[in-house]
């Protein structure tokens, strides 16, 4: 209990980085990893690790061989992820998913996020996700996790298919599953 109220008080001090007042459900952390691959030697990108709960289901999904590439903004998310987690296949990313291209320039084969695209420009949004979908092969997914359906719309614009999975429990929080299927763009 005392830790769920540390990281609510860490997530509410960062509202406008996470977007959340805490941690996403045990069935997020499932569903968000339905679509990713599990061969050997993938390139998985997460963007917004908080505290690791998805960052940790990722690892326990991927193969041994694959790699994951976790972007996040805040330092203390970055540091408690890498005292918690040892995993050679993580590699922690302090900077922020417009600047995926500084980074990745290999086909990406999965990508998994929470972050707050709901606290973002529509221009630093779409950046996000375009130059994101460009990175990504042909036939693999974007899982993003949404407290709303306000921004599917920002999806539907990029990804050629899509599928929405909405959870409930104490809060309704919402999968979208973007598969991009055109490999010239």
């Amino acid at each position: 209990m005392k830790k769920k109220l540390k990281t609510s008080i860490a997530f509410a001090k960062n509202i406008l980085v996470t977007g959340a007042i805490t941690e996403t459900s045990r069935k997020v952390e499932i569903e968000i990893c339905k679509q990713l691959p599990k061969e050997e030697g993938k390139i998985i990108v997460e963007f917004g690790i908080g505290h690791g709960n998805i960052t940790q289901e990722i690892l326990n999904t991927i193969s041994l061989s694959s790699k994951l590439y976790a972007f996040e903004v805040n330092k203390k998310f970055c540091d408690y992820v890498r005292e918690h987690i040892s995993d050679d296949r993580l590699i922690i990313i302090n900077d922020g998913a417009e600047n995926i291209n500084q980074y990745l320039n290999k086909d990406i084969d999965g990508v998994v996020s929470s972050i707050p695209f709901s606290f973002f420009s529509k221009e630093k949004s779409n950046n996000i996700i375009k130059s994101t979908h460009k990175l990504m092969r042909q036939n693999t997914f974007f899982s993003q996790v949404l407290l709303t359906k306000f921004n599917f719309k920002k999806f539907h614009e990029v990804f050629e298919k899509y599928h929405v999975v909405s959870l409930k429990g104490g809060v309704t929080e919402h999968v979208i599953h973007c598969e991009k299927l055109n490999k010239a763009n």
